[in-house]
């Protein structure tokens, strides 16, 4: 999987791709990231790449040609674009398996108040991570790299951990207890000391179904 970023901050990517399992992956060149620099693609001699907005209003608004030609330079034949923007499709897990299937994802990181509206002409879909606001697309291009990661093949050294992984099953995760197997007074239960596999499978996953319904019911289903 090839991950391309266009982004006015480059170097906000230097430091958290350098850890964790998308660190090991682009070590092991299982994934590979590549980051543009927006303003590499303006025909301004000052490298402008936004503008106030026609019609008035407050902000600066990423102009459509240097992201048109960013994406004439870095596009292929299987690329998917994607733009991060708060009227895109909410971004869950299938989502996340689904794009990492692809073997080329561009994600445009805008800023400010986002793009002009003729970019998302040459954009293959628009992803949200949530309703709520903030700075700009870098954060939640951080998200998807990780989310998406996850479900490719070798990024994950044990594939049962994200198959059992809330969200996979449409249910949240039940609970887990390590050492001590008492802690003033709160202790571990006893069946996940039982070593009857059976029996500790059938309590996680009504623990989960509990949890699920007490406090995400929306994932249920039919509800």
């Amino acid at each position: 999987m090839i991950f391309d970023i266009i982004t006015i901050f480059p170097d906000y990517y230097k430091t958290p791709l350098k850890f964790g399992v998308i660190g090991k992956a682009i070590e092991n060149k299982i994934v590979e990231v590549h980051i543009h620099n927006l303003r590499d693609y303006s025909n301004n001699k000052h490298r402008q790449i936004d503008d106030r907005p026609f019609g008035g209003g407050s902000g600066m608004v990423f102009m459509v040609e240097p992201i048109y030609n960013a994406l004439k330079f870095i596009k292929k034949t299987d690329s998917k674009v994607i733009l991060l923007s708060p009227t895109g499709k909410k971004f869950n897990q299938k989502m996340a398996k689904k794009l990492s299937m692809d073997k080329n994802l561009v994600f445009i990181s805008p800023r400010y108040e986002g793009v002009d509206e003729r970019v998302k002409e040459f954009v293959d879909m628009e992803i949200s991570i949530g309703d709520y606001i903030i700075t700009g697309g870098d954060a939640a291009v951080l998200v998807l790299i990780e989310a998406i990661s996850r479900h490719i093949k070798g990024v994950v050294g044990k594939e049962e951990s994200v198959i059992n992984e809330s969200f996979e099953t449409e249910l949240l995760d039940y609970p887990q207890y390590t050492q001590p197997r008492d802690f003033m007074g709160r202790k571990v239960p006893e069946v996940l000391l039982s070593g009857n596999h059976k029996l500790i499978d059938e309590w996680r996953k009504q623990k989960s179904i509990e949890i699920t319904k007490n406090k995400r019911p929306d994932l249920i289903k039919g509800n």
